[in-house]
């Protein structure tokens, strides 16, 4: 069955960087839109930053722009998010999406595909 599995979090200190790994399994990715979301306790899950496979082109949500890069490995159909100087607001859940689809959307319901997320945690 066609699925994600995301993978690279693990607790940091603040100011310290991770770099999160999206795997494709019986999924061309290159066929894809693919996203990348977060979603801490009692709170919404949130878009961080997209990338449509076949033309390379990105989408960033304001808050991380500076912070986080979206990059794709084509022989390991693998999307990764580099997430640089990390903050204690930035512990949560992050997940990755893909759909069968050429542009980038920031809502989480137009998402066929999900990972089960990998946890990101920093502290101060």
């Amino acid at each position: 069955q066609a699925h994600l599995v995301e993978s690279g979090g693990e607790s940091v200190q603040s100011g310290g960087s991770l770099r999160l790994s999206c795997a494709g399994s019986g999924l061309a990715l290159d066929e894809y839109a693919v996203g990348w979301f977060r979603q801490a306790p009692g709170k919404d899950r949130e878009f961080m930053a997209g990338i449509v496979w076949s033309t390379g082109s990105t989408k960033y949500a304001d808050s991380i722009k500076d912070r986080f890069t979206i990059s794709r490995d084509n022989a390991e159909n693998t999307v990764y998010l580099l997430l640089n100087n990390l903050k204690p607001e930035d512990t949560a859940l992050y997940y990755c999406a893909a759909e069968y689809n050429f542009y980038i959307r920031a809502s989480a319901a137009a998402y066929t595909y999900w990972g089960q997320g990998t946890q990101v945690t920093v502290s101060s």
